[in-house]
């Protein structure tokens, strides 16, 4: 739930700083992200991977959806791992930060003409296909510029993973992927065999995100792996790759499990160990795409109590509207799909009574909730400190300017060192865009 390098005793601090200290520097609402531990997770998946299928370990691509900058394009590099990148604007994140083309990754169920073309002469190593319109570019694009370029074929292998609806892909009635049950799949397979400018490599699935069980991801291996046999029965060679995709659950709320880089391998090797066996295919390269797995835990959000409220409801109870100066601005996920956040008085320590409050934005929005009921000390005042952690998925990704509030900064602290690698935005940049 919380980074390595977090500690919460009389106040709330990481790597030494304190919440205090980081809130009078860099202002709040910020995300404070522990470099060390970005780090750290990032290549224990890389290691879970290379450990679990030897020669047969593809790449690990760091979603970047999950949360992006150049900065920490540059920590990917450096532990060695790949990208995953859905638009042109993250690809052109990811090559400012000195990734390498080969390992970068571009996948997007609407793939613009021009977001393939800068991908195909920037040299990325794959292009995940997701309609036969992106087959068409491709092998347009590919062939004008006179490359051949290697994709994988998005399928939808039908299963309910037990998510929230917004975030499950792999059913059958979601926009990403071509289906296997439907024959869609088997179209795009046909259709790919026409373009001499595309190679097709293998298949990909991403079956949704926040997934506490590895069965979904067997699963799927399974139906993947017994298309992989139907193709080399019909065109008598075997596709070297699998893409198996993300979306391994994290700590949120006390108590919460989450899917540890050791026990996914272990269940995604015996899955293709034994469905490759089962129709004596030789084991594809296996490449994976964590992004919350790695940054999730990583960040959290310190904010400033602005106001405190009580209100008497209907059956006589009494709930504390606790607000601060964010709000669904930059965390829009408890309003978009119910996510559970919690939080903790941060830069000091109380010994009130807790009282149940609501924690809330600052947004002209009565659905702007960030913790719909969470107890917390009785004396929390204007001035005190709220953190919430594993806010490093999605929270500065999903940022938005509603009611017109500049998006937070993003901190990276390490030892006992703050610096700012995304800047908080001003007035000045709310109108920079106005003519």
């Amino acid at each position: 739930m919380w980074s390595s390098n977090v500690s919460i005793s009389n106040e709330l601090s990481i790597s030494g700083l304190s919440a205090t200290e980081l809130a009078n520097e860099f202002g709040t609402p910020a995300f404070i992200m522990d470099e060390a531990d970005f780090r750290a997770r990032a290549a224990s998946w890389n290691q879970a991977l290379q450990q679990g299928f030897g020669e047969n370990a593809g790449h690990v691509y760091y979603a970047a959806k999950a949360f992006i900058c150049t900065e920490v394009a540059r920590w990917i590099k450096d532990v060695g791992i790949g990208i995953d990148v859905c638009t042109g604007g993250e690809l052109a994140v990811a090559l400012a930060g000195g990734i390498e083309p080969a390992k970068i990754e571009l996948h997007g169920n609407n793939k613009s003409a021009n977001e393939i073309e800068k991908a195909v002469l920037a040299g990325v190593g794959t292009i995940v296909l997701d309609s036969l319109y992106e087959i068409e570019r491709v092998g347009a694009i590919a062939t004008k510029h006179g490359k051949v370029q290697r994709v994988l074929l998005r399928l939808t292998p039908g299963i309910e993973a037990h998510t929230h609806e917004s975030i499950a892909t792999a059913h059958e009635d979601v926009k990403f992927g071509f289906s296997i049950a439907s024959g869609a799949a088997w179209k795009a397979i046909e259709t790919v065999q026409n373009y001499p400018a595309i190679e097709l490599r293998g298949f990909h699935a991403h079956i949704g995100s926040q997934i506490l069980d590895t069965s979904s991801f067997e699963i799927s291996a399974e139906r993947l792996i017994a298309l992989l046999a139907k193709f080399r029965d019909e065109f008598g060679v075997e596709l070297p790759e699998l893409d198996l995709g993300g979306g391994y659950g994290i700590h949120y709320l006390p108590g919460d499990e989450e899917l540890a880089p050791t026990v996914v391998m272990r269940a995604l090797v015996t899955a293709v160990t034994t469905s490759c066996s089962l129709h004596n295919l030789s084991i594809p390269r296996i490449s994976i795409e964590p992004g919350r797995a790695i940054v999730g835990p990583t960040m959290f959000t310190l904010y400033e109590v602005g106001t405190v409220k009580d209100v008497i409801l209907e059956n006589g109870d009494k709930r504390r509207y606790i607000s601060v100066d964010g709000g669904m601005s930059e965390n829009i996920r408890p309003a978009l799909y119910s996510a559970e956040y919690t939080a903790v008085l941060a830069n000091r320590t109380s010994n009130q009574r807790a009282i149940s409050s609501r924690l809330v934005g600052k947004h002209c929005e009565t659905g702007d909730i960030l913790i719909r009921d969470i107890a917390l000390a009785g004396d929390i005042a204007p001035g005190d400190l709220l953190a919430t952690p594993a806010t490093g998925a999605y929270g500065r990704s999903m940022a938005s300017n509603y009611n017109h509030v500049p998006r937070p900064p993003v901190i990276a602290v390490a030892n006992g060192k703050a610096r700012v690698i995304v800047r908080r935005e001003t007035e000045a940049d709310l109108l920079a865009l106005d003519i």
